[in-house]
């Protein structure tokens, strides 16, 4: 009888090793992917020059200061800043002047030698990338432009790009160049709120964007 159970009790101990071995492969490679995720989203194109610069909405003032060294460099001739949704006319009522985020990008590239003239801010307001991509999109073919270089930050590369492709195509062209002042620690992501926040929301966004965008922009 002792020799009959002994085999069993054997088979039992390996199939117990092998999935303890098969649960530590997986722990091992759910860490890896996810250690990897804020590097895999940094997702830059090849820098070349363009029409124009387009200044994504957001991290100030770090996509500016990029937008502007590419503009000093030669890379375009004219810096298009996006203009964000704001407070501005519930502020107004209050009596109380707003302003906003685009024209405080508009300050930063003056003072970093860009030609007041140079420089437009986009007409519409966005609410959201998808917009804002839209709205770039528009505005260049209205005006006869055919590449554009997306400066935004580096979380955001790749969702940009996707969203580029996704509704617009390769007509315009676009570059999708991140800002490397942005403090966003792509190796170690999860040590902070802001770069995790900033990884959760981009994986959202791309999972959105592979479903078709079934998730609206709210209403304005």
């Amino acid at each position: 009888m002792e020799t009959v159970e002994k085999p069993a009790r054997d088979n039992r101990q390996r199939r117990r090793l092998v999935c303890a071995v098969a649960l530590l492969v997986l722990f091992v490679a759910v860490l890896v992917t996810v250690r990897g995720l804020g590097r895999w989203l940094v997702r830059e194109d090849p820098l070349a020059k363009a029409d124009v610069i387009v200044i994504l909405s957001g991290s100030m003032p770090y996509r500016a200061e990029r937008a502007a060294n590419y503009f000093v460099s030669g890379y375009a001739s004219e810096v298009w800043v996006s203009r964000p949704e704001g407070p501005a006319e519930d502020l107004k009522e209050l009596g109380i002047e707003f302003v906003g985020e685009a024209d405080y990008n508009r300050e930063v590239l003056i003072h970093l030698h860009v030609p007041a003239t140079a420089i437009q801010i986009l007409p519409n307001t966005i609410i959201d990338t998808e917009q804002e991509v839209q709205e770039v999109a528009r505005q260049m073919r209205q005006t006869g432009k055919a590449s554009v270089i997306i400066v935004t930050s580096p979380a955001h590369t790749r969702r940009v790009r996707a969203l580029w492709s996704k509704l617009v195509g390769d007509n315009p062209r676009a570059i999708v160049r991140a800002a490397p002042e942005d403090p966003f620690d792509a190796d170690h992501w999860w040590r902070n709120t802001r770069d995790a926040l900033a990884v959760v929301r981009e994986v959202l966004g791309l999972v959105n964007v592979w479903a078709g965008l079934p998730i609206r922009p709210h209403p304005h």
